[in-house]
């Protein structure tokens, strides 16, 4: 597809949400920054007994930011055969991973300890440096993935939002915020999180997912013109103080999420989240000029709500041991029986639930 077709067809309107005059009274809560909170995760895991050979793997909450996030520990219970708690990766993701051998009941149980505080960059602190040397362990987050590439339709279309080539390494990432906000559709159809494969979305003008989908487009969209970004991936804990449709249940075994990081020279990492600015517009039946959604705009550009918690920033996962081959990002629990991996998204297949409880008094911030 051609740029200049790809843009007439989102200029049409099509995809903008629909007018309503429903409204919420709740569009200015805003979030304490200084308090903590502790959770406790949950993974209760059993595989079907068939075959000769299980193996199992979980993603667990990581410590490499203990500015917003840091773990108290991990345990397990079952019967695995082996069972351990293991990294993966060269920037070592926490992994919790067993193995079963001969045909039998097959459980697994782990529990982790969590502190998180809500999350925020002052972007007025941002100062531009002209054109400051991308550090080196930085400079990964500018190249392709297997389903994020950084060529072809996805660099036109980032072109074509960022039109002023003096725009700053900011103004540039907001405008594809903004972008993205303007025009992707929530769509709770979409199985999972999405599949976050945005050559196909582009080519296909279909801006329409979930939370993967939209921020890997703001991910490929950045890389493709030099802004090194990143996809966090992670589980929804309890409730939001922000918006109801935002937080998770006791029971979390589907309220994976993700967001999205960009990197400024002065500042670090600065998080995003469009996709849920695009959910609640939808669940609610809100315009984009609606209070609430211009609240949620502004807080989601430079800050995330910690009632949630990251695994990882990983694409082209390799698992250890596994048969397979590399995954597009590791967010669900996966497993294999026999070298044959399971659907994370089948209940009826791969049984998993994921629960979630909020403690008090679970330590203070080392």
């Amino acid at each position: 597809m051609k740029r200049r077709d790809f843009i007439k067809i989102i200029g049409s309107g099509a995809l903008l949400m629909p007018i309503t005059s429903f409204s919420l009274p709740t569009s200015n809560r805003q979030l304490d920054y200084e308090k903590w909170h502790g959770y406790r995760l949950t993974y209760q895991v059993t595989l079907p007994a068939t075959g000769k050979r299980a193996r199992l793997w979980l993603p667990l909450p990581n410590s490499l930011d203990p500015a917003y996030q840091f773990t108290q520990g991990n345990n397990w219970s079952g019967n695995a055969r082996q069972a351990k708690f293991d990294a993966i990766g060269t920037e070592k993701f926490p992994v919790f991973a067993a193995e079963w051998q001969g045909e039998g009941e097959r459980h697994a149980s782990v529990q982790c300890i969590i502190k998180t505080s809500h999350h925020t960059v002052d972007l007025d602190r941002y100062q531009r440096y002209g054109n400051a040397a991308i550090p080196g362990n930085i400079k990964p987050f500018l190249q392709p993935a297997r389903l994020i590439p950084v060529n072809g339709i996805v660099k036109d279309v980032a072109h074509s939002i960022v039109h002023d080539e003096g725009n700053t390494t900011l103004e540039k990432a907001r405008a594809i915020y903004d972008w993205l906000i303007d025009h992707f559709r929530h769509d709770e159809t979409t199985l999972g999180r999405g599949k976050g494969d945005i050559q196909f979305i582009l080519e296909n003008s279909q801006l329409s997912g979930k939370c993967v989908d939209i921020h890997s487009l703001f991910v490929g969209l950045a890389r493709s013109i030099g802004i090194p970004a990143r996809i966090q991936y992670g589980v929804r804990m309890v409730q939001s103080e922000l918006h109801e449709s935002l937080g998770g249940q006791t029971d979390v075994s589907r309220s994976q999420h993700s967001r999205a990081e960009f990197y400024l020279d002065n500042l670090g990492w600065v998080p995003v989240n469009p996709a849920d600015v695009c959910k609640v517009a939808r669940l609610e039946n809100l315009t984009l000029d609606d209070p609430i959604i211009k609240h949620l705009r502004e807080q989601f550009f430079g800050a995330w709500e910690m009632n949630w918690i990251t695994f990882n920033h990983g694409q082209d996962i390799q698992l250890t041991n596994s048969k397979i081959g590399r995954l597009p990002f590791f967010l669900y629990p996966y497993a294999e029986i026999d070298d044959q991996p399971l659907d994370g998204l089948e209940p009826e297949k791969f049984n998993y639930k994921i629960t979630a409880a909020e403690l008090i008094g679970t330590g203070a911030k080392f």
